[in-house]
């Protein structure tokens, strides 16, 4: 098998969204050498569902942190809702953006990266509600696939139980906290290559020495 990179992340992850150019710029050196694969991580369950009011004090101070680490912009559109949680209609859970990576994942699987990508600039940048089946209309339609098939199958028990299958794996490999990514070599060896943001420096060094470990040049 070839080597592939596993990218654990949550479509509400903020830092997931400040990681994102470099997973990106990882994506589009390596992908005639590793395989990529993204997973969804659950971050907020649907049960424990909330308005936004009951995070947006936190976002607040939060957001410019990953603005002067990162380089990432939040879109005015996004911070509305943060700066007026009482007048927002938003009730973020992380369910329905990671069915629609899972029904991306099924229709393009080598492109899961620039789709995580695009879920994150949506909601981030955009300001995109992300728990409603419209939000993902626009971005689809950049993929070349069928907007209305696609929003249709948001609603398939299958991809939701791919999903939460998403969910459990990503435990199963003891994630606990996003984004972390890991570099597969074979059925046996999996190694992390970054866990909260790391520069795309830093992620290259853990690979090359991953790669020069096991003799692969």
């Amino acid at each position: 098998m070839r080597p592939k990179v596993i990218y654990c992340y949550d479509a509400y992850c903020g830092w997931c969204y400040g990681f994102s150019p470099v997973i990106k710029a990882l994506y589009l050196k390596y992908q005639d050498s590793f395989d990529f694969e993204t997973l969804s991580g659950g971050m907020i369950p649907k049960e424990s569902t909330k308005p936004i009011s009951s995070i947006a004090e936190y976002i607040r101070g939060a957001y410019k942190s990953v603005e002067n680490m990162t380089g990432v912009t939040f879109g005015q559109d996004y911070l509305w809702h943060i700066f007026n949680p009482e007048q927002s209609d938003w009730y973020p859970n992380s369910e329905m953006a990671a069915i629609a990576m899972a029904i991306f994942r099924e229709i393009m699987p080598e492109r899961t990266i620039e789709f995580a990508a695009g879920l994150q600039e949506a909601l981030y940048k955009e300001g995109r509600d992300l728990t409603d089946k419209e939000a993902y209309r626009q971005l689809i339609s950049t993929f070349d696939i069928d907007p209305e098939r696609f929003l249709t199958s948001l609603s398939d028990e299958a991809y939701k139980e791919k999903a939460y299958y998403d969910f459990s794996l990503i435990k199963q490999l003891n994630v606990t906290g996003f984004p972390t990514v890991f570099l597969q070599m074979d059925e046996s060896k999996l190694y992390m290559i970054a866990r909260g943001y790391s520069d795309l420096e830093s992620v290259e060094l853990r690979i090359n020495k991953i790669l020069a470990e096991n003799n692969v040049k």
